[in-house]
């Protein structure tokens, strides 16, 4: 939040509460400061994100988002591998 300018504290902490009302976050409230934590894991995170960006912008399909995806930047020869490797193990799965 704070790259390109500096961000006061009343408006972290209300994206936090607005956060934690959504389920976003977790706060404990067991000490005087309160603690906020992330409640799902990031993989969890962008899996979910993924899953409604392919809902509402390609129809439900995920090879029109791969495909979009991959069409729009450069891909590494490691990111291709990995692609590879993972499609590998998704046709082995299905057999």
């Amino acid at each position: 939040m704070n790259r390109n300018a500096p961000t006061g504290y009343t408006t972290v902490l209300k994206l936090l509460q607005i956060m934690t009302e959504k389920g976003l976050v977790v706060r404990d409230e067991t000490q005087r400061a309160h603690i906020y934590e992330a409640r799902y894991s990031e993989q969890k995170t962008q899996r979910q994100l993924l899953l409604d960006l392919a809902d509402r912008a390609f129809g439900g399909s995920a090879a029109k988002l791969v495909l979009q995806a991959l069409s729009g930047r450069k891909t590494s020869a490691e990111e291709l591998s990995a692609i590879r490797d993972l499609l590998d193990r998704l046709e082995g799965g299905a057999k």
